[in-house]
């Protein structure tokens, strides 16, 4: 399985807002130190706008910020909310499938269990829990710091 672009980037905003929580953020900052695209972060950050994981306000001082503690944001929503769909193979998405193998097949049922023990898991994982500290990295051999920009 592999995740778009779009949920890519959707988690590096919220990170990113996780990592500045007290100061609204630009979606041009956003774009310019992941170097995403501004008009395709645009169009995410009013996607997570509309259910409440984002809280954009305009003019001079606007910006973002969560709308939600970090705590409450779970990896699981984000994912199901930005990801098109899970369908792994063909027959996934169909009432009838043309494959030869269907009246066998254990194959669909058995990627239906992996990806609902994948998303029992990302359920319980919390944005708060991908950022780390940068006073207190949570590993020494492999640690990605966040750090706010001043």
């Amino acid at each position: 399985m592999r995740l778009t672009d779009h949920t890519d980037y959707a988690l590096r905003l919220l990170m990113y807002l996780a990592a500045n929580p007290e100061r609204n953020v630009t979606i041009r900052e956003v774009a310019a130190v992941h170097g995403i695209s501004h008009h395709h972060l645009t169009k995410i950050a009013h996607r997570l706008g509309q259910h409440g994981l984002l809280s954009n306000s305009r003019g001079r001082s606007g910006g973002m910020q969560l709308g939600l503690a970090p705590e409450q944001i779970m990896l699981g929503a984000v994912i199901r909310l930005t990801e098109p769909d899970f369908a792994m193979v063909e027959c996934f998405g169909k009432q009838h499938s043309d494959c030869i193998l269907a009246a066998h097949c254990q194959l669909k049922g058995a990627l239906h269990d992996a990806t609902c023990a994948w998303f029992a898991r990302l359920d319980h994982i919390a944005l708060s829990s991908l950022i780390v500290s940068p006073l207190r990295p949570a590993c020494a051999s492999a640690t990605i710091i966040i750090k706010p920009v001043p």
